[in-house]
């Protein structure tokens, strides 16, 4: 009588040591974590020693421009994981063929897309709690509603994945998908309130923002903030757009 054979329990599993070997990967090409995390960082603290920043204004909704600005910062964070790079990887993968040459191995090609994704999303997660902690510490509000605040940050980084996704699956190489990203990125942020605070912006604006991506996300971490639940309605907006990005895309992806 034959018993099963039994692995170790310590045995890591496919996917977390190819993850392991993409995070390696990317620590060699320093470029790319300058754009995703030392960009960020280094303007949150810019904006935290400027005069003034952590002083409640009117014209912000009794906010701080602090407050009214981490979570666009925390977003763009996001974005630049997501949707900026992320496509470019995955898309160089599949000129190369490297995705085409995973079906002659057990281990999934799903598997390259999920260990991009966790990496790519995870440093785009720790950046925004390095963001936050500089912020607390320099002086920004405590979340009023810190699930909100979490479930609506949750759901930013699913849309910028989706979005990121989606990209992918429809660039034809990997120089289009960063041209696609960063063009991308100057709609998404303009709406997010990057260059004009959504407070401030004309009714016409607002509702744009309202029912863009990251204008709802935006619009959901700020009212975190400031100790209210997040609108239905800007979650509900991150959703659709993570439902719908994220069917396209798995509907039009290609492995070679």
């Amino acid at each position: 009588m034959t018993t099963p054979a039994t692995f170790p329990l310590h045995r890591r599993h496919p996917f977390w040591k190819l993850a392991r070997i993409e995070a390696v990967l990317l620590g060699r090409t320093p470029q790319a974590v300058i754009w995703m995390a030392v960009l960020p960082i280094a303007a949150i603290i810019v904006l935290s020693s400027l005069h003034g920043t952590t002083v409640p204004n009117q014209a912000f909704g009794g906010l701080s421009a602090l407050d009214v600005y981490l979570p666009i910062i925390m977003v763009f964070s996001l974005v630049m994981s997501a949707i900026v790079s992320l496509p470019g990887v995955l898309t160089t993968y599949r000129e190369k063929g490297i995705l085409r040459r995973f079906a002659t191995t057990p281990v999934p090609r799903s598997y390259v897309l999920g260990a991009q994704a966790v990496i790519y999303l995870g440093i785009g997660v720790a950046v925004d709690v390095i963001l936050f902690v500089i912020a607390i510490a320099s002086g920004a509000e405590v979340p009023g509603d810190i699930g909100g605040f979490i479930l609506s940050l949750l759901l930013v980084a699913l849309v910028t994945l989706g979005i990121g996704l989606l990209v992918t699956a429809l660039a034809p190489s990997a120089r289009v998908a960063q041209a696609i990203g960063g063009v991308l990125l100057f709609p998404l942020m303009f709406f997010a309130g990057l260059w004009v605070p959504r407070s401030t912006m004309s009714p016409a604006l607002r509702t744009i923002s309202d029912y863009s991506p990251l204008g709802a996300g935006v619009r959901a971490v700020q009212a975190s903030i400031g100790g209210q639940w997040p609108a239905a309605a800007a979650l509900l907006v991150m959703v659709g757009y993570t439902i719908v990005c994220g069917a396209i895309a798995v509907r039009m992806f290609r492995w070679e």
